[in-house]
């Protein structure tokens, strides 16, 4: 005992079972001062989780190191691939991912072009959450009555734009008299992470909606790769602070420097700043955003789709309040903002954002976990069509590059969401979207509630189908059958108010015939 006082590390030995213990604060090997000695090892073939979402807390350092080891065939886990010149797409650019396997394209033309032979899943963060609990298939409701339970999602494309490879159908279970299908986990060789600060133990935090697939993806891979801003003494942070305690951690590095760049920078107008003359179609998009505002109700938990649903949070009444949720981590959200010089936020649509008192912050596995489990109230989203029993398609036009779901397919997989549809009534030349049936590939199978067109609102009913409920001023119900794809019942309400107006009109021109 009193030679193992002078060691500077004491080991305690069990004489039981031989193992020992070290009161040594650090692990030898564990940090490193070059983010390339951290991932030179990554061999050929090797399938790597990226952490972030689009470019928001992605590991620039360490992609920017795998570029120069020049390691090819690999197969990348991520959210999306960004941008051509920026994190994974610098991999895509130079050919070093051979596979990638995302939940959407992103804005990344060079994946775009190429469509690597990948798969895009609607289940994601689900898939490597699983993958790092030791979870090897699980069933969710998220896909089914889509491509992806089906069968037939393109993998990979021909040069002639023709499927190569298409998915292979999931398997379907029934519990509690609904539909689930068979998603099986995903891990990796090594993950590739970026968090705020680690302590000299090992242990992680992330700042603010950084922890986004960063979080899950650190406990899915057999080694990973943390890269931080700061490497801070043990009991900097309390212990019941910790986002990722040490043991998920194998490697750390600290970045020298970060772009952090933000995609669509999104700014707040100024009062002096004269309106430009609206257009027919800013007019049409404002009368749906105007009524789509009308579906918020006090103490709501929301979650917006891009466009014409986000812009409605701008009409939100100003006596009540409504919770935002973004897949990417945030709860609390408000938009447009002012922004500022030091500190930005970015929502799932790429957008910047500020948040009110009392918003948190969260994983992207968390997230669905409350989208799927029913805790969001509201959804609103776009659509390119939807049929009379409350189908919905707006992910993929066959024969067109698929951007992806993203997260649509988990957003109206929960049966105690509320699916509310904002679009155009007509598609270009007329084209009817509103159907008897979908004739493009489904996100989801019976999950819309209503519609909402600057023509017309309609109630959805799985059953019975859809009851007009509200008309545009000028507009009668004989006129949105002409532009709708399928039948529907009329309000009684809207139907005595047509009859009224029928009988003013005849007398009308009854007093006023010659």
């Amino acid at each position: 005992i009193n030679a193992l006082k002078l060691l500077p590390v004491v080991f305690f030995v069990c004489s039981t079972c031989g193992c020992y213990f070290s009161t040594s604060r650090q692990r030898p090997g564990r940090f490193y001062s070059d983010p390339l000695d951290a991932v030179k090892d990554i061999p050929n073939g090797a399938t790597i989780l990226v952490g972030g979402f689009g470019l928001c807390g992605i590991p620039e350092n360490l992609i920017n190191s795998l570029l120069k080891t020049g390691v090819k065939s690999l197969t990348a886990v991520s959210n999306n691939a960004g941008v051509d010149d920026f994190g994974l797409g610098l991999l895509l650019r130079t050919k070093q991912i051979k596979r990638m396997i995302s939940s959407y394209v992103g804005e990344n033309v060079e994946f775009e072009r190429q469509y690597l032979s990948g798969e895009l899943e609607g289940t994601l963060a689900e898939r490597i959450r699983a993958g790092g609990a030791g979870v090897p298939a699980f069933f969710t409701a998220t896909g089914y009555g889509t491509l992806i339970q089906e069968g037939g999602s393109p993998i990979k494309y021909n040069k002639d734009g023709t499927i190569a490879i298409a998915s292979e159908p999931r398997e379907v279970c029934e519990f509690n008299g609904r539909h689930y299908i068979m998603e099986k986990s995903i891990t990796g060789d090594f993950a590739l992470v970026k968090a705020w600060k680690a302590d000299k133990a090992g242990n992680v935090i992330f700042r603010y909606k950084s922890r986004n697939f960063n979080q899950p993806m650190c406990k899915a891979a057999k080694i990973t790769i943390v890269e931080v801003e700061e490497i801070v003494d043990v009991g900097t942070f309390a212990a019941e602070d910790i986002h990722i305690p040490s043991i998920y951690v194998h490697r750390i590095v600290k970045g020298d420097r970060y772009e952090k760049r933000i995609e669509r920078r999104t700014v707040k107008k100024g009062q002096a700043e004269k309106p430009k003359p609206k257009k027919d179609s800013d007019v049409v998009r404002e009368r749906i955003i105007r009524r789509a505002a009308l579906e918020f109700e006090d103490g709501m938990y929301a979650n917006l789709g891009i466009g014409i649903p986000m812009l409605a949070s701008n009409f939100i009444k100003p006596d009540i309040t409504v919770h935002l949720q973004s897949e990417n981590g945030i709860l609390g959200l408000v938009m447009p903002n002012e922004i500022s010089s030091h500190f930005t936020l970015t929502l799932s649509g790429k957008e910047t954002v500020t948040v009110l008192p009392g918003a948190a912050y969260f994983s992207s596995d968390d997230s669905f976990a409350m989208i799927r489990g029913g805790h969001i109230n509201l959804t609103m989203l776009g659509a390119m069509q939807v049929s009379k029993y409350g189908d919905l398609a707006n992910w993929m036009i066959p024969g067109k590059m698929v951007k992806g779901m993203g997260g649509a397919m988990d957003l109206v997989a929960s049966a105690g969401t509320k699916v509310v549809v904002t679009m155009e009534h007509s598609a270009k030349g007329g084209k009817h979207k509103i159907l008897e049936k979908c004739n493009l590939p489904l996100t989801g199978k019976q999950c819309v509630d209503r519609i909402i067109t600057e023509k017309a609102v309609f109630d959805v009913d799985k059953d019975k189908g859809l009851t007009l409920i509200e008309v545009w001023e000028g507009l009668t119900p004989d006129d949105i059958k002409k532009c709708t794809g399928t039948d529907f019942e009329v309000n009684d309400i809207i139907a005595e108010l047509q009859k009224l107006l029928i009988i003013l009109y005849t007398l009308h021109h009854s007093f006023h015939s010659p």
